[in-house]
């Protein structure tokens, strides 16, 4: 049954053609068109979130004569030093990027749009979301792909949670012109603050990065190798994948278990290979896998994971196993990869595409085709731009 609360999606006809009758970009270059400022936490390039929900659209827009500027929260030295420290070694890193969001405020009166994604400063109350919708009247777009109102460290102190602030996700939706959300469980969230919430999903250049297919070849499946990728923060939801690979391992002992991600978790297997995640070799690494998997838990942080790595591996035709959690319930079906709750199930999944050759190759191509169709840039091009109408 076709879901109807949201504000804006593909099925409200807002595809490419529309969007430039109503902008005036081509047709009439008389008219103005819209000027967007992006506010990220980080460099362009750096991260997989504002890589594959809007970085791959900067080329579009330049074609639409769209004018838009990026303003990163930390600097590219900065940012890599974040991601290897904690505790005080973070406090300077922090120090500059306030002061540089600080120093911008005045550029963003130039903008019709600021688009910020997740918030525009880690730390602190909304005060510059504040700023930029009620003192200068811009309109905000706030785009977000995780359950950001909560938080996923168990560990997390008092300070740390106060520092955070995640309460702010709420008054932000609320000073929103509109709100675009990964999947329709962050859009439920946000749909509680603001009528304007669009079901944005995380998306995958088809044409030109995540174009190519998982080559064919008469692997024997003693030689299969399953695979998994992701950062350091995600690493911990394979601490209880490590059992199945256990028990595979003893059953075909030539398996390999790939892990490409930024950081080596070091498991101790027989079948462990780690490769360092690398923006030039990407592909190509993920191209070793013959099976993709995405182990998750099922709790209210999980429930907002948008399906990246699901998206990765079907876009080149890597069948994928994935945990029936939030949206990847939505993206994987019978016909184009499995889902897997128990170690059992994980187990009988895992093994039913070793064994069969024939439904890897199946599976990889309804999993490509299901990207194409409904989570590529090119079928999710219209929805984005209208984000800005």
């Amino acid at each position: 049954m076709e879901d109807n609360r949201y504000h804006t999606s593909l099925r409200d006809g807002h595809d490419i053609k529309s969007f430039v009758h109503e902008q005036g970009t081509r047709d009439d270059p008389s008219r103005k068109s819209p000027s967007i400022a992006f506010l990220t936490p980080y460099p362009t390039n750096t991260a997989p979130g504002p890589r594959f929900r809007f970085e791959q659209y900067y080329g579009i827009l330049q074609n639409h004569r769209i004018r838009f500027k990026v303003f990163s929260f930390f600097s590219e030295p900065d940012y890599r030093n974040v991601r290897q420290q904690a505790g005080r070694a973070l406090l300077w890193p922090l120090l500059k990027g306030i002061v540089k969001r600080l120093r911008t405020l005045s550029e963003l009166l130039r903008f019709d749009f600021v688009f910020i994604y997740r918030e525009a400063c880690p730390v602190g109350p909304p005060v510059l979301e504040w700023i930029i919708a009620q003192i200068f009247r811009k309109k905000i777009i706030y785009d977000f792909d995780d359950a950001i109102w909560l938080t996923d460290n168990r560990h997390e102190t008092k300070i740390e949670s106060f520092l955070r602030w995640r309460g702010k996700v709420k008054w932000i939706c609320r000073w929103s012109h509109r709100v675009s959300c990964g999947n329709r469980y962050l859009a439920d969230f946000a749909s509680k603050y603001n009528r304007a919430v669009v079901v944005n999903p995380t998306t995958l250049d088809t044409n030109r990065q995540h174009h190519r297919l998982k080559p064919e070849c008469e692997t024997d499946k003693e030689g299969i190798t399953i695979g998994w990728t992701g950062s350091y923060s995600t690493l911990k939801y394979l601490q209880s994948f490590v059992g199945v690979v256990q028990q595979l391992e003893q059953r075909h002992p030539h398996l390999r278990f790939l892990v490409i991600a930024d950081r080596n978790p070091e498991f101790a297997l027989k079948s462990f290979v780690f490769k360092k995640w690398n923006l030039e070799t990407e592909i190509d690494d993920l191209l070793e896998m013959d099976i993709g998997v995405m182990p998750l838990p099922d709790d209210e942080w999980t429930r907002g994971k948008c399906g990246f790595k699901i998206l990765q591996y079907m876009a080149l035709g890597i069948p994928a196993v994935g945990s029936p959690v939030g949206v990847n319930a939505e993206i994987i079906s019978d016909s184009n990869g499995c889902l897997a709750t128990t170690n059992a199930e994980w187990i009988e999944a895992l093994e039913c595409l070793i064994f069969d050759r024939a439904l890897r190759k199946r599976l990889g191509q309804e999993g490509q085709r299901t990207v194409i169709d409904r989570y590529s840039v090119e079928s999710n091009t219209g929805n984005f731009l209208a984000l800005f109408s």
